[in-house]
């Protein structure tokens, strides 16, 4: 009884091949329209150094901003996250978003005291989809979704290669910035050996 099947030399079935997207390298791969600079980012965030984790803003409207970031390898982090298979740590990821909202607030008029500092009360529903990596361009989205008093309710989103990698719902406050002790003297919150 025949199923079908032939006999003899027969051509070996073909495995499905899949084509692995390629990640974006470089923050050309992502449109840009009037991108602000990182000069014009730090005008608005206390954020400097290693820990100023946004490139460029690609676009804003009153409750939403879309921002980019490129990971470079010899980011901070990846020396101990891991060593021999770098990804950027979830709390890291989480920052950008948090970075990219108090962007967007530092920019919404009559809002925001110019010096106010944004600080954050509260992460929700924090979920990591797809690892990111040294090298990606990742594009980091922030939506205001609500106001309450001094309370800014948001949502953060990081997209590699048009794919979401993270989410969360997060909130934060405006607070004064801490004055500035004089040059040799200490803060109050830090102690002093005599």
């Amino acid at each position: 009884m025949s199923l079908g099947m032939k006999t003899g030399s027969q051509k070996p079935a073909k495995t499905p091949t899949y084509q692995i997207p390629p990640r974006l390298t470089s923050g050309a791969d992502l449109p840009s329209h009037n991108a602000m600079t990182s000069e014009q980012i730090q005008q608005r965030i206390p954020h400097r150094g290693n820990m100023l984790l946004v490139d460029e803003i690609v676009s804003e409207t009153a409750d939403s901003i879309v921002c980019r970031k490129t990971f470079r390898a010899d980011e901070f982090f990846f020396d101990g996250h891991f060593p021999d298979s770098p990804i950027v740590p979830g709390v890291i990821q989480c920052e950008c978003c948090l970075q990219a909202g108090a962007i967007l607030l530092a920019g919404r008029s009559g809002d925001v005291a110019a010096d106010a500092v944004p600080v954050a009360t509260r992460m929700d529903g924090v979920k990591f989809k797809k690892m990111v990596r040294p090298g990606d361009t990742v594009e980091i989205e922030a939506t205001l979704n609500d106001q309450v008093s001094n309370a800014f309710y948001m949502t953060g989103k990081m997209k590699v290669g048009g794919k979401l990698a993270m989410r969360l719902d997060f909130s934060c406050s405006l607070s004064s910035p801490a004055p500035t002790p004089p040059s040799g003297s200490s803060r109050p919150d830090q102690e002093t050996s005599t």
